[in-house]
């Protein structure tokens, strides 16, 4: 074989496929086992130009980029690269719920009267006063042991870090069967709210003597918020994961070949996720709990329907290629622009909520575009590279062997595809008026 040639065999001459359809360039012929019945060498001079490559039989732009990922050698270096990514970005990723915004302001338009408001309150009091109440309770009446107890636990409650002297001197019910304490507290969402709410509890209820203590307000109920939705992420990251998982075993019959959509589809959410935080933080990006709820779910979601199309058309090709780069090649080359044309299609309607006026909605915007474009990135780039880095023996028990018959050619899909194919304009243009209709 001519130095510069590619040492794939060309088992079926394919016209999307170039002549390189690998990265491999050796003086060497090609391993026996990798040529098919229709092997042909590759000579220097051939008038033959496969479509995608410019007029001087080079290679084009898409053609190049499919021929990197699914190279013999080059594979090694795109799954090295999204590892060198995952290493550098990781830690980020760990950061996003950190830098959630969840107050009001977060999810209301900016036009609200309520947020003007908020931004107004701003001007004499802090954005993160959140007051706890403490109101002790007893049925006979509060008896002058139970005032010196509240007005000892106010001036400690004056001491708290958080609270600063905050503290309204306590209240006496007009039954006098309850005094209410107002405890002043600067703690944001993200502090450590649960840890002063246990604080004050525990210092309340300590030698009551037989007194209700009750601790309420804004401070207690954003802590209560916290005990519900602490978790969410992980909760809703292994529903979803459980989900997709079940599907992939439905879809492969196999129990090895799920693990490489899903490890790419982790890999993408953590990129996702990294990305985002740094806008977060140099863009003025505003993410809130729900957006980030939500990118868990999208990206596991769309990264497997896109694995779906991948996988699907690879195991076809694998059937007609002995050699599984070239199998990829043509898989990648036929499945990629309608996956690319469906993560588009999600991008562009997902930036288009950035037009809605309440910021969660217009938030969740850029951060689902950017989750379903790293994920769009990552199941056309990493899997297409897994998948070639460990071979026919992942679709076990079921591998598509070289030469075997493909099973979608019968069925009930089968038929329906077949009758598709015989008429495609009518059934286009019926389709379209249904839709219409719709």
């Amino acid at each position: 074989m001519a130095r510069g040639t590619t040492g794939a065999p060309r088992n079926t001459p394919d016209p999307d496929v170039p002549a390189n359809g690998g990265d491999i360039r050796t003086a060497q012929a090609p391993d026996t086992q990798e040529r098919g019945p229709g092997y042909q060498e590759s000579r220097p001079g051939s008038p033959q130009t496969a479509p995608g490559q410019g007029r001087r039989g080079r290679p084009g732009v898409a053609s190049r980029l499919i021929a990197f990922i699914c190279g013999r050698r080059t594979k090694w270096v795109v799954v090295a690269f999204w590892l060198l990514v995952v290493v550098a970005l990781g830690s980020l990723a760990g950061k996003l719920q950190g830098a959630e915004k969840n107050d009001a302001s977060s999810y209301l338009p900016s036009s609200a009267e309520s947020t003007q408001e908020l931004n107004e309150q701003a001007a004499f009091q802090s954005k993160n006063y959140n007051p706890a109440l403490v109101v002790y309770v007893r049925e006979g009446g509060v008896t002058a042991a139970d005032i010196a107890k509240a007005q000892a636990d106010a001036r400690y409650f004056a001491t708290l870090p958080a609270v600063a002297g905050r503290v309204a001197p306590p209240i006496i019910s007009g039954d006098h069967k309850a005094i209410e304490t107002v405890v002043g507290s600067d703690l944001g969402y993200n502090s450590d709210i649960s840890g002063f709410i246990t604080t004050v509890q525990n210092a309340a209820t300590k030698d009551a003597g037989g007194l209700s203590v009750y601790v309420g307000g804004p401070a207690a109920s954003a802590n209560d918020e916290l005990k519900i939705f602490k978790g969410i992420d992980s909760t809703l990251l292994y529903a979803a994961l459980a989900v997709v998982i079940v599907l992939l075993l439905l879809t492969y019959r196999s129990p090895v070949l799920w693990l490489l959509p899903i490890i790419s589809a982790g890999v993408a959410l953590t990129v996702a996720q990294a990305v985002i935080y740094l806008l977060t933080q140099h863009a003025n990006l505003t993410v809130n709990g729900q957006s980030g709820g939500i990118l868990v779910v999208l990206v596991l979601g769309a990264s497997t329907d896109y694995a779906l199309l991948l996988v699907a058309r690879y195991r076809e090709e694998l059937r007609r290629h002995q050699d599984r780069h070239q199998a990829m090649a043509v898989a990648l080359r036929r499945a990629g622009p309608a996956i690319i044309a469906s993560g588009l299609t999600v991008i562009i309607g997902m930036l288009c909520l950035m037009a809605a006026e309440s910021n969660d909605i217009s938030g969740l915007g850029p951060v689902a575009a950017i989750g379903v474009g790293v994920g769009l990135i990552a199941m056309i780039t990493l899997l297409p590279a897994l998948l070639v880095v460990c071979g026919r023996w992942v679709f076990w028990p079921i591998k598509p062997r070289y030469g075997s018959p493909e099973p979608t050619s019968r069925g009930v899909w089968a038929r329906v595809g077949n009758a598709i194919s015989r008429r495609p304009r009518g059934v286009w243009v019926v389709t379209a008026l249904l839709l219409a209709a719709f």
